[in-house]
Order: C-alpha cells, then sequence, then structure tokens
C-alpha cells in the first residue's frame, strides 16, 4: 500500500503532462529523453570549458578534414568502379580513345570528365586527404613539444599516433586505387619492399598482388581496405580520442590561475560551438578553393599503368617522401647467401620506416620511465623548460626533411641545375649529420631562453633606457615582471636527475646494478642534469635581488 500513492501520483502528473498543448518537436524531445537521457547528458557536458588558444584549432582542422574525406568518399564510391578488368576507352578525353585500360582507370576518367562535380569532388578527397595528414602531423608535434602526453593522456598520444600512421596508408591506398602509371609505379615499389624481406617476402607478394605482379586482384582489395577497413577501425580510434578528450578535458598553458586541477576557457555552449562551427565551414571554403583552381593528381596525364613503363617526376604524396627517400639514398648493398639474395639497400630501409615511427609512438612510456613521474599533467609545458624532449623532435623534423628532399631528389636535381649524385651524397651524409647539428643547436637555444627567463624574473625587463649613476657607471634601466608575467615564467616542474645507489648495500656486500638501471640513470642525466636544464629561480634569489635592487 505504500507504494500505490508514488504509483498513484506518477500517473497523474504524466496525465497533467499530456493534457498540455506542445508542439510536435518538443513532444518528440521529450519522447527521446524519457528513454536516453538525452537532456540531462547534454545539461552535464554543454557547460564544459575549453581553454582558447589558436594551437588547439591545428586538431580542428584535422578533424574537419576528416569529415571532408568522409563524405567525398560516400560520393566517389557510388561512380568508381574496382576493377583491373581490360577495357577499351571511349569516353569524353579525347586523347585516351581507343587506349586499352582497366575498368579502374576508366572509372576514375568518367568520374572525372562525365559526372557532375566529379572532378572537383575528387580534388576536394585528395586535397583533404593531405591537409588531414598534415594537420594531425602538426597537431601531434604541438601535443609533443608541450608534453600533452604525459599522465593521463598516454591513450590520447597512442590513439591520435594512429590515425597518423593509419591515415598515411589509406592515403596511400587511395592514389593507388586509379590505376594510372603513376599509381602502378608507387604499387611497384611497395611489390619490391615487400621481396626483400627474408623467407616470407615472395609469399607475402604474392598472396597481395595473387600472383605474379600486377595480377588482377589487387585493386579490389585495395579498394575494400581503402573504403571499409581502415575508415572504419579510424572512425573508432576517433571516437576513443575525443571520448577521452572530454572526460580528462583540454590541457591548458601555464598562467595565472591555471592549475592541474582546473580549466580556464570559455563553456562549450555557446561561445566554443558557435566558434568551432564556424571554423568548420571556414576549413571547408578553404579546402573547396584549393581544389577547384589547384590541380592534383591528373591521372589523364599519366595514362594507364603498363609494368614496361614508369612516369617521369614519379613522386609520392609528401607524406610518403620519408620511405620514398630512404630507399634512395641508401646504396645497393646485396648479400648473397647459399644461392639466394639478400637485397639490404631495401630491406634496411624498410625496417627503419617502422622503427623511427615506433619510437615516436612510444615515446611518453619513455619519458615516464626516465622520469618516474606518476602525477596527472594537465598544464603544458613550453618547449624551452624540456630542452632534451625540444631537441629530439625537432633532430626528428631535420631528419624527415632531409628524406623528404632524398625522395625528390631527381626533381631538385632538374630545378636547380645540379648532380643528382651531389643531391645523393649529401642527403646520405645529412642523415647522419642533421639531426646530431640540429639537436645540439636546439638544446642550446632552449637553454638560452631559461637564461633569459631566469634573468627577467630577477632583474625584470631590458627597457634599452641608459642610466648613468652619480660615480660615473651606466647602467640600463629594468622595468620589473609583473606578479602574472613571474608567475608564467616560474610555474613548471623541473625533475631532478637520478642518482645510482651506493656501491654497497647495508651489509656491506657489493650492489650489483642491471644494465636498465645504470641506463635509466644516464638518460635522467643527460634530460635533467647540470647540461640538461637552468635551474629556475629560487624565492630567497628573488628577494635578495629586491633587497638590493629595490
Amino acid at each position: 500500500m505504500s507504494d500505490s500513492p508514488g504509483r498513484r501520483q506518477r500517473v497523474r502528473d504524466d496525465d497533467s503532462a499530456r493534457t498540455k498543448r506542445v508542439g510536435r518537436g518538443e513532444a518528440l524531445a521529450d519522447w527521446a529523453d524519457g528513454r536516453v537521457g538525452l537532456f540531462s547528458m547534454a545539461k552535464a557536458n554543454l557547460r564544459k570549458v575549453f581553454p582558447d588558444h589558436w594551437s588547439f584549432l591545428i586538431g580542428e582542422i584535422a578533424l574537419y578534414t576528416f569529415i571532408i574525406i568522409i563524405l567525398t568518399g560516400v560520393y566517389l564510391t557510388m561512380f568508381f568502379e574496382p576493377s583491373m578488368n581490360e577495357v577499351v576507352y571511349h569516353g569524353r578525353y579525347t586523347p585516351l580513345q581507343g587506349i586499352r585500360m582497366s575498368a579502374a582507370y576508366e572509372s576514375t576518367l568518367d568520374i572525372s570528365f562525365d559526372v557532375r562535380g566529379g572532378l572537383l569532388l575528387r580534388q576536394l578527397h585528395h586535397w583533404a586527404a593531405i591537409l588531414f595528414i598534415a594537420s594531425m602531423l602538426v597537431h601531434m608535434m604541438r601535443t609533443f613539444f608541450n608534453g600533452v602526453f604525459r599522465k593521463p593522456r598516454e591513450i590520447n598520444w597512442l590513439s591520435g599516433a594512429g590515425l597518423l600512421i593509419l591515415g598515411m596508408f589509406d592515403g596511400f591506398m587511395g592514389y593507388s586505387l586509379p590505376d594510372d602509371l603513376l599509381s602502378g609505379t608507387g604499387l611497384r615499389f611497395m611489390e619490391g619492399a615487400i621481396l626483400s624481406v627474408p623467407i616470407v617476402g615472395t609469399y607475402i607478394s604474392f598472396f597481395l598482388f595473387g600472383g605474379q605482379f600486377p595480377g588482377h586482384i589487387i585493386v579490389p582489395r585495395l579498394f575494400t581496405v581503402h573504403v571499409l577497413l581502415i575508415p572504419g577501425i579510424m572512425l573508432g580510434l576517433l571516437a576513443l580520442h575525443m571520448m577521452l578528450l572530454v572526460y580528462h578535458k583540454h590541457s591548458h598553458h601555464p598562467g595565472p590561475g591555471r592549475r592541474d586541477m582546473n580549466i580556464v576557457g570559455p563553456p562549450l555552449w555557446p561561445v566554443y560551438v558557435a566558434k568551432s562551427g564556424g571554423f568548420f565551414f571556414l576549413v571547408f571554403a578553404i579546402t573547396a578553393v584549393m581544389s577547384a583552381i589547384a590541380t592534383v593528381n591528373p591521372i589523364w596525364s599519366y595514362g594507364p599503368y603498363r609494368p614496361d613503363q614508369v612516369s617521369t617526376d614519379a613522386q609520392p604524396d609528401w607524406y610518403m617522401g620519408f620511405s620514398e627517400g630512404l630507399i634512395r639514398l641508401m646504396p645497393g648493398w646485396e648479400i648473397n647467401l647459399w644461392g639466394h639474395t639478400l637485397v639490404l639497400g631495401v630491406f634496411i630501409p624498410l625496417m627503419i620506416f617502422p622503427t623511427v615511427l615506433l619510437v615516436i609512438w612510444l615515446y611518453p612510456f619513455l619519458e615516464a620511465w626516465v622520469t618516474g613521474d606518476r602525477r596527472e599533467h594537465h598544464l603544458n609545458e613550453r618547449p624551452r623548460n624540456a630542452p632534451t624532449r625540444t631537441a629530439f623532435g625537432a633532430a626528428w623534423i631535420a631528419l624527415y626533411i632531409v628524406l623528404l628532399i632524398g625522395g625528390g631528389n631527381d626533381l631538385v636535381a632538374t630545378h636547380f641545375h645540379l648532380s643528382i649524385n651531389t643531391i645523393t651524397w649529401a642527403c646520405r651524409i645529412s642523415f647522419f649529420v642533421a639531426p646530431v647539428v640540429v639537436f645540439v643547436i636546439t638544446k642550446r637555444i632552449c637553454l638560452g631562453l631559461q637564461r633569459r627567463d631566469h634573468e627577467k624574473v630577477l632583474h625584470g625587463r631590458e627597457t634599452g633606457v641608459i642610466q648613468r649613476l652619480p660615480h660615473g657607471e651606466f647602467t640600463e634601466l629594468h622595468e620589473p615582471l609583473t606578479q602574472a608575467e613571474r608567475y608564467t615564467l616560474v610555474s613548471f616542474d623541473q625533475y631532478r636527475p637520478l642518482e645510482l645507489p651506493p656501491a654497497v648495500d647495508e651489509s656491506g656486500v657489493e650492489r650489483k646494478l642491471s644494465f636498465k638501471e645504470r641506463l635509466r640513470v644516464r638518460l635522467s642525466r643527460a634530460y635533467f642534469g647540470e647540461y640538461g636544464q637552468i635551474a629556475k629561480p629560487t624565492r630567497e634569489e628573488f628577494e635578495r635581488q629586491r633587497e638590493h635592487h629595490p
């Protein structure tokens, strides 16, 4: 009997709600809210705070270009025929009339010249893919240099790096689908790399191509992976990335009132939603303008793929220039053992390429192991305050640029009238020298900036005004920093390097240290030792300076 009044009251409330006249939209919204709790969920999340800084827009560019890729890809899928069956072209493009080609190449020509808006959509799809990978790379560089990958955002870093790597390979498969002379050359390049793998290379190649290259099934298989498999995985990683972003919230830059336990910025609704919505249309408009005025991948100029031909100036998209440069710079070394040839000139670059990606992917765990830091970090770190990490990232960028130039050594030679052998040897030497030089210079620059911040906190900002003291000495006047400026310059963690334990333990027994322990101490000294950072000013130094120069 005790439950019946509450039940009767609920029924009366529902009946009274039904007697009130509401619009159809409101009724539908009430129906949905009563079953999934949409309004209560939105009420709890729409007031979330997002920090306001231009660097966060880079990640939004990656998200919006990915949306453009999905939308344009769905449209192009309706007209593309992923088949390598041989046909004779009788379409609108006159120079290729009567030429034998694959059905995939013919359908791509039809999209470009016969489908209304087809060429624009092809261009939009390709440019969006290029911008997506570029924005992903810059976004990860920003995340790396600001130390955003630290706890609790390691999974965000892994998912973001996974999106970047999958995007690179999906882009390669995408521009391999038309089966033109350029894409066929790229597939031939991939086949040669696979064949260089000892023992299993031949089996993998026969499995992918269904026999001898090029076979008749590689385009349908690439189409399935390009349209279904990789985009599905990327959508899952993107959903995971966004959920963790909402759960952990954005990290924000150091400043007054900004701590690890709070977020300073405008709310999601209506400020951030309005800005983000307008930015989406801006990104879409710029991509559309680029697609309308700048030609990318003109397959009609290359012609259909033939194994006995190679197009001149054959270059992959820029994001695959890393692998291209590794192949072109590596000497053509071979080893003949027991009647088998090991092609080191291709196999070694094939191993270096994923190794470099793996090191960057797992770097957060390396740094966490060196520091031993288990705390949560929600404040970004200025790159100058992590000199070794910043120098490591700059060295990787230098290596990437060297390999990009090496991958286009023929174009550099023809455009600048240089010897291709000279360019190749310069890039080979730079492969080993440039990262080291850039690492040292970048670290010295960061240490110099730390010293300048140290001096600014203690002595103030230089004004350029020279003052003569009563005893004849000339000095420059310094303007004291505000409290907010001083806080921004000193609000960062400064780790102490690890030390080796005593040579003997409490019982007088010689302590045995593993290689792993010694390596960790050496890396810690390199990161945070005397030559790894400049000690930030202490309160005692600041008070002493104020007493001498009030």
